[in-house]
């Protein structure tokens, strides 16, 4: 799986590479001879898709130095079957959504680790397996709003990051 993911990882640069190259030198210089679409100006086209593709997804919020960023999650816990009373189901679905806002809260500023293993046999995929991990300390997360119906407990959980808290 380590060899897979560094082919991967090549394979993305590569085609960064080419994409950047080929709006470099071929569309620069592009002159479209007829009406009919030949192979070379399809492979333009789809790397001209590739392109505003990545550049769409460049446009997420990015902490800025005059102005805050609030992140806003919303984590779920459920109520387990065997507690003595509601107030104890509310309780640990209570801790459970809170817990699970923390994580994605941690998710979104610090990133997330994914270690993957594909065990094969025969050409054939025989197990495959894969660890997501954060670590990361939040500090100052508000609970906005608490909402439990059926054994389901919704937590909407934000917090404001501030440049200073970043810049060293």
């Amino acid at each position: 799986m380590k060899y897979s993911l560094i082919f991967v990882a090549l394979l993305s640069i590569t085609t960064l590479y080419g994409v950047e190259t080929a709006q470099e030198t071929q569309i620069q210089n592009y002159e479209p001879a007829s009406n009919v679409a030949e192979p070379q100006d399809q492979t333009i086209g789809a790397l001209l898709a590739m392109q505003e593709e990545m550049e769409a997804n460049a446009n997420e919020p990015v902490l800025e130095e005059a102005k805050p960023l609030i992140i806003s999650v919303l984590g779920q816990g459920v109520a387990p079957m065997n507690t003595q009373s509601p107030a104890q189901a509310y309780a640990l679905a209570k801790r459970a959504a809170i817990a699970d806002a923390y994580r994605l809260i941690a998710e979104k500023v610090k990133g997330v680790r994914v270690d993957g293993q594909d065990v094969i046999k025969n050409m054939m995929v025989k197990r495959s397996m894969v660890r997501t991990a954060v670590h990361a300390m939040v500090k100052n997360a508000n609970v906005v709003e608490t909402v439990f119906k059926e054994g389901l407990c919704e937590v909407e959980m934000e917090i404001t990051l501030f440049h200073s808290d970043f810049a060293q």
